[in-house]
């Protein structure tokens, strides 16, 4: 799960990253248009927990119990699917081919934890 999550979370920085050079976007930043309309501490502060969760979730998948670690799997996976898939509608091309890999892992991560053993059985 660890691996699965920080395979996502290079796919987010690096999407991130190849979307400066979009030309006008460093204008824009510099102008104070951010991703969610006008620059504010409010909207970087939304960006910033969207990126950190992915982030969060390498940590947590090694560090909580098994039955937590489970379900939070499925609920943030299935979470950040739906929002990687409404950022898609009029991106381009590179940032698509992030979104498609961030959309399988992280669908992965669900169906990883989904089968995830109920109970540990000794042999």
């Amino acid at each position: 799960m660890a691996a699965l999550w920080t395979s996502v979370m290079f796919c987010y920085i690096y999407g991130d990253f190849l979307g400066l050079y979009r030309p006008g976007d460093i204008k824009g930043i510099l102008a104070g248009e951010g991703l969610l309309g006008p620059t504010s501490q409010g909207s970087l502060l939304a960006v910033a927990i969207l990126i950190a969760v992915p982030a969060v979730m390498i940590f947590l998948s090694l560090a909580l119990p098994p039955k937590v670690t489970r379900w939070l799997n499925i609920l943030v996976g299935v979470l950040l699917t739906v929002i990687v898939l409404m950022t898609i509608p009029g991106s381009w091309a590179f940032y698509i081919f992030l979104s498609v890999i961030e959309v399988a892992l992280q669908s992965l991560a669900v169906w990883y934890a989904w089968r995830w053993p109920r109970s540990t059985q000794s042999t």
